[in-house]
């Protein structure tokens, strides 16, 4: 007949073990999840980006028009002279 002891901390350490390997399949699937959302993010933040890029451009644009009609290139320091609709040019 053998002479056989039972290991009296098999257990505990068997149910340490367990609870170790749960934690890190939790920790895992966290990480994972934390993963997916800072990617979800970032994507996010990119199409925000591109957008501001676009509308930001158009503003440019829009200002460019806005200078250009308001501040014509041929303007002076001297006032044009007036060209309402019943004036007729004087000939000398």
């Amino acid at each position: 007949m053998l002479n056989w002891r039972r290991d009296p901390g098999y257990e505990q350490r068997m149910n340490a073990l367990a609870i170790r390997i749960q934690q890190t399949k939790n920790e895992t699937e966290q990480l994972k999840n934390e993963t997916e959302q800072i990617k979800n993010d970032s994507e996010r933040i990119r199409r925000e980006a591109e957008q501001l890029r676009q509308e930001n451009a158009k503003g440019r644009q829009l200002l460019a028009s806005i200078d250009a009609l308001c501040f014509p290139p041929e303007c002076s320091s001297t006032p044009a002279p007036s060209t309402a609709p019943d004036s007729r040019p004087t000939s000398s």
